[in-house]
């Protein structure tokens, strides 16, 4: 067989493999809230995730490892996933500093973790980003991830949630 041929083949399914599976992260997340086997396998699946992949995907790997931190045994360790999960969710925020689900994304994780982590200053500033920009998402998947964050989100009121139903 062509190498040519095979090299597209091989490249064509690993583009497949990921939009498949950050559309799969995203139901898994949904399921890992309070979930710790759920979180524990989603935190498995994203361990080979870096930096230089999708920043949505290097924000959901964030986002587990400092929900890691509520299950892992051990004042150290839950500092060392917290610290972690902030570093890749800034980071990928920073390398993507337009796009609505990240913020969601570190919105979700802010809102979750207890206030004396100090990791929870943007809240205000990420609620606000998601409002102004929620109608520019493209993505249908990734509008009704950050569509049904909302509706299940304390940071929001009921009008702004009403504002969002006919979107």
């Amino acid at each position: 067989m062509n190498l040519k041929l095979v090299l597209f083949t091989l490249f064509s399914f690993l583009t497949i493999t990921v939009a498949i599976d950050l559309t799969e992260t995203r139901s898994a997340y949904i399921e890992a809230v309070d979930n710790e086997s759920a979180t524990n396998a989603l935190h498995e699946d994203l361990i080979s995730v870096s930096k230089t992949d999708d920043k949505t995907l290097v924000a959901f790997k964030g986002a587990v490892s400092a929900m890691m931190a509520k299950y892992a045994k051990g004042i150290k360790d839950k500092k060392n996933f917290l610290k972690e999960g902030k570093e890749l969710l800034e980071y990928a925020l920073e390398a993507d500093p337009n796009n609505v689900e990240i913020h969601c994304i570190r919105l979700s994780v802010q809102e979750n973790v207890p206030k004396i982590t100090g990791y929870t200053k943007n809240i205000e500033e990420d609620k606000q980003f998601i409002l102004n920009n929620y109608s520019s998402i493209s993505n249908k998947n990734s509008k009704n991830f950050v569509k049904g964050y909302i509706l299940k989100s304390e940071a929001f009121t009921e009008t702004e949630r009403q504002l969002l139903q006919g979107s």
